[in-house]
């Protein structure tokens, strides 16, 4: 299991895991961004930074599968 993982991580910062590493860039850059957006606007309305975070971050991965749905493997 550490093999393949390992495996994984050399292929993907190689550019070689994904057939369009640039599209994986742009879509983690979405869902990152949108994650700091809802973070901020959280904050800013008042709600404890703590519960922001948690917030954001469950919305934020919960984005993710959505955002990497079309992604295609080499």
């Amino acid at each position: 299991m550490w093999e393949m993982a390992k495996s994984s991580i050399i292929l993907f910062l190689k550019g070689k895991l994904f057939a369009d590493p640039a599209k994986v860039y742009r879509q983690t850059a979405i869902g990152a961004l949108a994650t700091a957006a809802l973070l901020v606007i959280l904050a800013k309305i008042g709600v404890p930074v703590i519960a922001a975070a948690a917030v954001a971050g469950l919305i934020g991965g919960a984005v993710q599968p959505y955002l990497f749905k079309d992604l295609r493997y080499r």
